[in-house]
Parts: C-alpha cells; structure tokens; sequence
C-alpha cells in the first residue's frame, strides 16, 4: 500500500520561504506522477505543482510558477517542494499526491498524504 507523508510545513513571514517534504513508501514509482495541491476549509482541493518520476517533467500553477518548485529524489522517494517570496495567499494545507499514469492538474490522484499546515503572515 502506497503511504506518502509530508513534512515541512509552518509558520513564515510573507516573502520567506519553506520547503516541504514527501517520503513515499510502499510502491514501485518509476511510472507514477507525484503532485501537490492545497487547500483551506470551506474551499475545493487546488492544483500546485506536478512532476513525472522519471522523466522529471513539470507542471504548475499560475499562481505559482516562477516561486514554488517541485522536484523529486529517486534514491530516497522524496518529493519536494521549494517555495519562495511566500504570499499571504499561499497559506493552505498543502497534500501531497500520487498516481501511476501521467501529468495531471485535476485531483485525480489514487493516493494523498495527511497535509501540512503552511501559514504566512503579512
């Protein structure tokens, strides 16, 4: 059974920056997608940023791109994410995601994380 958990997450004055952690278990990932998204109550799941496993393909946001970068280790099945000139607006759960086919900003993802609370302040 796959397992991803997160890490990372906390407290940043708006224009610092975080990087969040996915360790990924119990899987075979060469050809699995790895996603973040984010949310905040009473809001719908947001799509953050994407990457293929192998073929270290990219997607973001609008919201985010040119700030927030996702890459992944192949040694120690980590995905991160590196975001920076944080907003008060990025404030969200942030999840991490999994799924054995190809890019995708929809939430169709097979397996998700617990989160991780991230809050800026203004």
């Amino acid at each position: 059974q796959v397992q991803l958990v997160e890490s990372g997450g906390g407290l940043v004055q708006a224009g610092g920056s975080l990087r969040l952690s996915c360790a990924a278990s119990g899987g075979t990932f060469s050809s699995y997608t790895m996603g973040w998204f984010r949310q905040n109550p009473g809001k719908q799941r947001e799509f953050v940023a994407t990457v293929t496993w192998t073929g270290g393909r990219r997607d973001y946001s609008d919201s985010v791109k040119g700030r927030f970068t996702i890459s992944r280790d192949v040694a120690t099945n980590t995905v991160y994410l590196q975001m920076n000139s944080l907003k008060p607006e990025d404030t969200a759960v942030y999840y991490c995601a999994a799924r054995p086919y190809g890019l995708a900003r929809s939430a169709d993802y097979n397996y998700w994380g617990q989160g991780t609370q991230v809050t800026v302040s203004s």
